[in-house]
């Protein structure tokens, strides 16, 4: 704010220069023009020739003072200086006289700046025209416009330091709050990501101290979304890792060869768990972190439902399972979903890969997407023959690496809670129920319920 403030001043004084001197030249300019039309009375014709005479009044008029000396010239149309000083600079050659126009010029006489007046006088012939010419110099003009420009820069000397003391004390003033501010930041601890009070905020950083919040609130939940992922990881494959070593150690020292071969077999099955498992967690971890930072796009729920069907015959043939699709091939086009097609292609891969799981050998898994034209509310249902999950556990198993009692088989606990985040993230909802209560093995039917899109 200073740096503009000096560099206008300059600009200002320049200013002032300039107008006081048109305020200066304004009053002389209109006593020289009067000097010029009193003189131009005295040019008369006597015998066809102009003729000048002085009396006393003109000569009081061209009377010098002690600081500016007046000069007068009258000239006939034959270039002959009838009266007045010979040496006065005449106007312009190119100029074309204009009989009765009074005009002004700056000129120089005898090395002094002179101010010029000067008309052309109709006397005796409009076609011979007589010059008339008067000239001061120019010290009354200065002395003035110099009392003009002292009246006016004075004051600034004063006013200018005035205002850039109250100028840097209205900044430092303002400034503090931030200046606490950043000393508050600075000594905070490199793990503290609890947001910055905003009381002692000054109203125009308010936002900004707010968006910063904002940041600290999202980089807070990434970062303890990556220790939760670390360690959960870290536990997860520290039981089927200690398992293969386990299982390589046995073969080491098995020297019977069906018991070796039993025992690579273990290894093969332990090593599909720990892939299956770490396959999962970065499901987890890429549907936590990275979910909406994926490209969406117009999703097709039944199309997809099928391919992800298809995909997963083979999985369903090695369990001895019937797995089926229902529902609606292809929906409308005016009720597709925003989303991204690979996170709801996980969602389903692992509500289907459950049901396989725990329907067991002939077990029976129907998949389906329902549509209401009307409510625009799409349902993509999932359910099987399996011994279904207890009311009160329900909620439980849509946290990470739950798993519901009694249940032998294999698995990481990640399925549900892997369907929940992407749901979330698509803004849909989840629901599970029994898909056959009126059996001793009621079955599980999980619907995850999209509305209709914006």
């Amino acid at each position: 704010m200073l740096t503009p403030l000096l560099l206008l001043w300059p600009l200002s004084l320049a200013l002032t220069w300039i107008v006081a001197q048109g305020i200066a030249n304004k009053p002389f300019d209109r006593a020289l023009e009067f000097n010029l039309q009193a003189l131009s009375q005295l040019v008369n014709v006597h015998e066809g020739r102009p003729r000048f005479e002085l009396n006393r009044q003109a000569r009081e008029l061209l009377r010098a003072d002690d600081s500016d000396f007046v000069f007068y010239q009258v000239v006939d149309a034959r270039g002959t200086v009838l009266s007045g000083e010979a040496d006065l600079p005449r106007p312009p050659t190119d100029e074309t006289p204009e009989v009765g126009r009074v005009r002004q010029r700056d000129d120089v006489m005898r090395g002094d700046a002179v101010r010029v007046a000067y008309t052309w006088l109709a006397r005796p012939d409009p076609a011979r025209p007589v010059l008339l010419q008067v000239a001061e110099t120019t010290g009354r003009r200065s002395t003035l416009a110099n009392e003009i420009i002292k009246g006016v820069m004075v004051p600034q000397f004063v006013i200018l330091p005035l205002a850039v003391l109250l100028v840097w004390m209205a900044l430092v003033r303002g400034i503090r709050p931030l200046s606490d501010l950043e000393q508050r930041i600075r000594a905070r601890r490199p793990d503290d990501l609890s947001p910055i009070e905003e009381m002692d905020v000054p109203q125009e950083v308010a936002p900004l101290v707010s968006s910063i919040n904002d940041l600290l609130a999202r980089l807070k939940t990434s970062l303890n979304t990556q220790r939760r992922f670390l360690a959960d990881a870290a536990h997860q494959l520290k039981t089927p890792l200690a398992g293969l070593r386990m299982q390589a150690e046995l073969a080491q020292r098995e020297a019977d060869p069906a018991g070796l071969r039993a025992s690579l077999q273990q290894i093969a099955r332990s090593t599909v768990r720990a892939n299956h498992t770490v396959s999962q967690l970065l499901a987890l971890a890429r549907a936590e972190t990275t979910g909406r930072a994926l490209p969406n796009a117009q999703v097709d729920l039944a199309r997809l439902l099928a391919g992800v069907v298809q995909d997963s015959v083979p999985r369903a043939l090695e369990h001895g399972v019937d797995i089926g699709l229902e529902g609606v091939s292809e929906v409308p086009p005016e009720m597709l979903i925003t989303g991204n097609p690979t996170l709801l292609q996980e969602m389903v891969r692992n509500l289907l890969d459950n049901a396989i799981a725990y329907s067991g050998q002939g077990g029976v898994v129907t998949a389906r997407v329902l549509v209401d034209r009307f409510s625009g509310v799409q349902l993509v249902q999932v359910e099987d023959n399996g011994p279904g999950i207890p009311v009160n556990e329900r909620a439980l198993v849509l946290q990470p690496f739950y798993r519901a009692l009694g249940t032998n088989v294999d698995g990481s606990g990640l399925g549900l809670a892997i369907v929940q985040e992407i749901a979330q993230q698509h803004g849909a909802s989840l629901l599970m129920e029994d898909a056959h209560p009126e059996r001793s093995r009621p079955g599980l039917r999980i619907s995850v319920r999209f509305t209709r899109p914006e």
